[in-house]
C-alpha cells in the first residue's frame, strides 16, 4: 500500500530532470526541514493550477482572458514573434529590444512524440495573422525540432502572403572563434551581413 510519502515522491518525479533519487531528496527535505515551505508550495501549485489559463490572443499563461502584454497599447502591432515556450518569451522580453506582439506555441513539432501542427494549433496562428496582418518573426530554438517547426510555419504563413523572418544564429557576444563549435561558426559565416560605416 502506497503511503503519502510515496505519493509525494512519485508526484515530484513529474518535474523535468527529476529522477527517483532527486524526488526522494526533495520530499525528505520538504518534510524534515521546511514544512512551511511544503505547505506554501502546495498552496501555490493549487492556486496556479486552478487560476491559470491561456491568453486568448498570444496563448501564453495568464490569469485573465488576455495577458498584460496583449492588453498593452504600447506594443508594435506590425510585428509578431513566435516562440516555443513561455520561458522563451521571457528571454526575449528581457533583451528589451523587441516591442512587438507574441504568439506562444507551447511546444514544437515532434512526430516521434506525436506532436504535429494540429496539437500546436497552427490554425489559430494562421487565423490571427490573417485577421491582423504583420511580419512574423520565427524565434523557435535552433534544434532539429525547432528548425522543422520554423520551416513548416514559414511555408504555411508565406502561402498566406505573410512576411516571415527568422532570428539569426551565430557567435555569442564576447565569444572567441577558437571556443565556438564548427556548426555555429559555419552558420555565422553563412548569415554574415554587409557592414555600413
Amino acid at each position: 500500500m502506497k503511503t503519502y510519502l510515496d505519493e509525494l515522491i512519485a508526484s515530484l518525479r513529474c518535474l523535468p530532470g527529476v529522477g527517483p533519487k532527486s524526488a526522494q531528496r526533495m520530499a525528505y527535505h520538504l518534510l524534515q526541514r521546511d514544512r512551511a515551505g511544503a505547505l506554501h508550495l502546495a498552496h501555490a501549485l493549487k492556486n496556479a493550477a486552478d487560476n491559470t489559463q491561456h491568453c486568448s490572443q498570444c496563448n501564453n499563461f495568464c490569469e485573465q482572458q488576455v495577458c498584460r502584454l496583449c492588453a498593452s497599447t504600447n506594443r508594435d502591432e506590425g510585428l509578431l514573434c513566435v516562440v516555443e515556450m513561455p520561458a522563451d518569451l521571457l528571454m526575449i522580453e528581457q533583451t528589451q529590444c523587441y516591442r512587438g506582439r507574441y504568439y506562444v506555441l507551447m511546444g514544437r513539432l515532434s512526430p516521434l512524440d506525436g506532436i504535429g501542427a494540429k496539437e500546436l494549433h497552427f490554425d489559430r496562428l494562421a487565423k490571427r495573422v490573417q485577421q491582423h496582418p504583420c511580419e512574423v518573426i520565427l524565434a523557435t530554438n535552433f534544434t532539429v525540432e525547432g528548425d522543422a517547426t520554423a520551416h513548416y510555419l514559414a511555408t504555411l504563413l508565406q502561402s498566406l502572403g505573410v512576411k516571415v523572418s527568422r532570428i539569426a544564429r551565430g557567435l555569442p557576444v564576447g565569444g572567441e572563434l577558437e571556443q565556438v563549435d564548427s556548426g555555429t561558426l559555419a552558420q555565422a559565416v553563412l548569415e554574415r551581413r554587409e557592414l555600413t560605416v
